[in-house]
């Protein structure tokens, strides 16, 4: 029964203050106020996209009063009330990102990167070190791609679960009180149609792990209404058979009503306790929610919804229907609550002036240097009257942007004989393209001085005695070494825990050190690599396997739209130092062949890709990323684990600098380079080689990302002046993305006598069988017989045709 007393209002469950009532309901009305004036300033041009969060303020308002700080939010581009109410932002800062202000100061979450409605704070501090995370309301920073927010929240719930479990977690302070944080992660009702959301309901239920799923349920994904989108036309219907009982464990499934404002709290405080207390992920279907503007301000939603629906929704805005409750309840008379709309939209109309005149002034001082150096293009040129009328044209726009104004000078200099005046404008524009390529490009990979690229090299010491073992057991030894010495780091994947992993580098290591730190899971890469994501984000240094190349697909959603991301698009205010291990190379089958670097390349730029050819090269490379703070995906060489190698005597301590080729095989005559199980492949060729008089130099390049920072490719081509790529990926893949790296950015071309030569696999994937593999992929012969061929060319009398 409600009851009102001396300003107060109480249930069973919930008690709320005349004043807490009231702020909410000045916050819902300066968030609704800034959405409309937002749309508005997209139509005025001021801004280039708008998508904003009317019609979940009340929801929204709710859960933030279950938010505590240290817990996690992993939401997307409509959960502006919600970080407007956990401190995560000033409206002005809200316009600031709508305006794509570039600068950390104004858009404080991704200074102009990403459009507006993608909120995060700040995780790290100016030298790259972590904040303490159970100090703040915490919010990954957003990605659009829909429901990619969703498979990232199970990590981060997995991490308090490890937080609460681990012992020897305790000591680490600044990232958990003992797992209490809760993850909340809202989206959209018709994202819900997505595998990645089935796949994290799944993994939810089965890890038990403190993750709040809300689902605004508005009835339309943009035009499409839900009775085509969704099982009986409601999330938390159809995921019944998930729903945790009595005897089985699964997920909390609540409901309320998107305008219901105590319904609200009192769902989210049930929500609440069982995730933090208990453990327990839920799922909170807020349904009957409204969208007053429709899905963005690209499109009207009169186009797609009936006016039955459209009145429906008039008479059940969140906004109203709260309104309504303070005035049925006796919170606030008509004109008291009229003031504060009145004191709400006042809020809103100066925090978009303050946004607008920041930036405005911010590039029109930028701007007026170049009506400086137009004005004395003009002096120095007053027979073309096309500079001052460009010049008129120019000031009098009014929403000037950076490019305007280098894109009017590079026009005028076509047109200026060569001059001091032109080289002094052309240094100009120079140095202000520099400075605005670093403005939208920095913060790729970390710039602090916790970068794996600074990770000095520790080179393997060996015995007197030589100790030749299979390669699986230098892995498994250094994995050994890295548990016992390191508490943070625990791996995941499918079949890592009780068998060790399929190639037995985890061998035993489940068994020593528990099923927290070395863990099986299902058969689900998406949400195995997002789980390690939202560790990683957290402070802890998971290693995700994924158990073949060829299945990373599943995964690479999360691992390009978010991991590769995250640091660029927070502005280096975020990260998440994750290894992904996998395995490739030279197996058969279209499958398992594990071959396609091309697309890790060009998708996850914001990762390291390692691909070491041996395994005292691969524990070197694990070293050198868990003593730097970036991602990195290492490809272990498939066909290499049972192959012998010598076991070093400080396998734990050796590092292989990034981005740093080895030469293999001294050459004079022609430099063949290669990576991975390829090596094997080229250096074969390069011995038969040897016996015909070609001196073949061989060079492992190591890692894909970064690629050869000393330009030791460079220096080889300088001195053999021939030059192969060589791998097994599709051609135009990895080996061309290997000669434009040489000959476009390290200029090589001007050192070749010979004609430079990639060398690939066929353009199918490859077929299976020995037969199969040999006619699909480049073999010792492919690499001979194309050396050889450019040798003829050069020294037909030497070398005569072979066939």
């Amino acid at each position: 029964m409600n009851e009102l007393l001396n300003g107060f209002f109480a249930t069973s469950e919930i008690a709320l203050s005349k004043t807490e009532v009231l702020e909410d309901y000045k916050l819902a009305h300066e968030s609704r106020s800034v959405s409309l004036l937002g749309r508005k300033d997209v139509f005025m041009g001021r801004a280039k996209f708008g998508i904003f969060g009317d019609g979940k303020e009340v929801a929204q308002l709710a859960l933030a009063k279950v938010f505590r700080k240290g817990d996690f939010r992993s939401g997307y581009y409509r959960d502006q009330t919600l970080v407007a109410a956990t401190e995560g932002m000033t409206w002005q800062q809200f316009f600031a990102q709508l305006y794509a202000h570039a600068n950390i100061e104004h858009d404080i979450f991704s200074a102009g990167r990403a459009m507006n409605g993608h909120f995060g704070n700040q995780w790290l501090d100016k030298n790259g070190k972590w904040l303490n995370q159970t100090q703040m309301f915490n919010g990954v920073m957003d990605v659009s791609s829909t429901a990619g927010q969703i498979p990232r929240g199970l990590g981060l719930a997995y991490a308090s679960k490890l937080f609460r479990q681990n012992p020897s977690l305790q000591k680490f302070e600044g990232f958990s009180v003992n797992g209490n944080e809760v993850c909340f992660a809202t989206i959209g009702d018709a994202s819900t149609s997505q595998g990645m959301f089935f796949e994290t309901i799944n993994a939810a239920g089965v890890l038990q792990v403190p993750m709040v799923i809300s689902v605004w349920d508005d009835g339309y994904g943009i035009s499409v209404p839900i009775h085509l989108q969704t099982t009986k036309s409601s999330i938390s219907e159809a995921l019944k058979g998930f729903e945790q009982t009595a005897t089985e464990k699964g997920i909390v499934i609540l409901k309320a009503k998107g305008y219901d404002y105590p319904e609200l709290i009192s769902v989210y405080q049930k929500a609440a306790r069982i995730a933090r207390d208990q453990h327990v992920p839920v799922l909170v279907h807020v349904y009957d929610m409204t969208q007053p503007q429709g899905h963005s301000a690209s499109g009207s939603h009169e186009r797609y919804k009936s006016k039955e629906r459209l009145q429906w929704e008039r008479e059940n805005d969140c906004n109203l229907k709260f309104r309504n409750w303070i005035l049925e309840n006796n919170f606030a008379t008509e004109s008291e609550i009229k003031q504060i709309e009145l004191e709400a939209e006042d809020i809103a109309k100066n925090s978009r002036k303050l946004a607008w005149d920041a930036i405005r002034n911010e590039i029109n001082g930028e701007n007026a240097k170049v009506s400086e150096w137009l004005a004395r293009i003009i002096k120095a040129n007053p027979e073309n009257a096309n500079f001052k009328k460009a010049k008129q044209q120019f000031e009098s726009n009014t929403n000037l942007l950076r490019k305007d104004g280098l894109k009017l000078l590079k026009k005028a200099c076509r047109e200026i004989a060569a001059s001091d005046l032109k080289s002094e404008i052309g240094a100009f524009i120079q140095n202000q393209e520099k400075k605005y390529h670093k403005l939208y490009g920095e913060h790729l990979y970390s710039e602090a001085e916790s970068s794996p690229l600074h990770v000095k090299e520790i080179k393997a010491s060996y015995g007197e005695t030589n100790n030749i073992v299979d390669g699986r057991e230098i892995i498994n030894t250094y994995f050994n070494a890295l548990f016992e010495s390191n508490p943070l780091v625990f791996a995941l994947g499918e079949d890592v825990g009780k068998i060790g992993d399929v190639n037995q580098g985890f061998a035993g290591l489940q068994e020593k050190y528990g099923d927290l730190r070395v863990t099986d899971t299902g058969i689900r890469e998406t949400t195995i690599v997002a789980q390690g994501i939202g560790a990683a984000m957290r402070g802890l240094r998971p290693i995700v396997e994924i158990q073949y190349l060829d299945y990373i697909y599943y995964a690479l959603a999360v691992m390009t739209d978010d991991l590769a991301t995250l640091r660029y698009r927070s502005a280096g205010r975020q990260m998440a130092p994750l290894i992904i291990r996998t395995r490739g190379h030279r197996l058969e089958g279209i499958w398992h062949s594990g071959s396609q670097m091309s697309v890790m390349i060009h998708a996850l730029r914001g990762l390291h890709i390692i691909v070491p050819r041996n395994f005292v090269k691969a524990a070197g490379f694990y070293n050198t990323i868990l003593k730097g703070d970036d991602p990195a995906l290492i490809i272990e060489p498939l066909n290499s684990y049972r192959q012998k190698e010598k076991m070093p005597l400080n396998i734990a301590d050796v590092c292989e600098p990034l981005g740093v080729p080895e030469i293999l095989k001294n050459g004079t005559d022609i430099t063949l380079v290669t990576y991975g199980s390829m090596c094997r492949i080229v250096m074969e060729a390069a011995m038969d080689l040897e016996k015909v008089g070609i001196s073949a130099e061989v060079i492992d390049v190591q890692t894909l990302l970064p690629f050869d920072r000393p330009q030791a490719i460079l220096s080889s081509i300088k001195k053999t002046n021939r030059v192969i790529f060589a791998d097994e990926d599709t051609p135009g893949g990895g080996s061309a993305y290997m000669m434009q790296e040489v000959l476009d950015k390290q200029d090589a071309y001007h050192y070749l006598d010979s004609k430079p030569v990639c060398i690939s696999a066929q353009e199918h994937r490859p077929a299976y069988g020995n037969d199969g593999d040999y006619f699909s992929k480049p073999n010792a012969e492919t690499i001979y017989d194309a050396v050889y061929t450019i040798m003829h060319e050069s020294k037909p009398h030497i070398y005569p045709p072979l066939y």
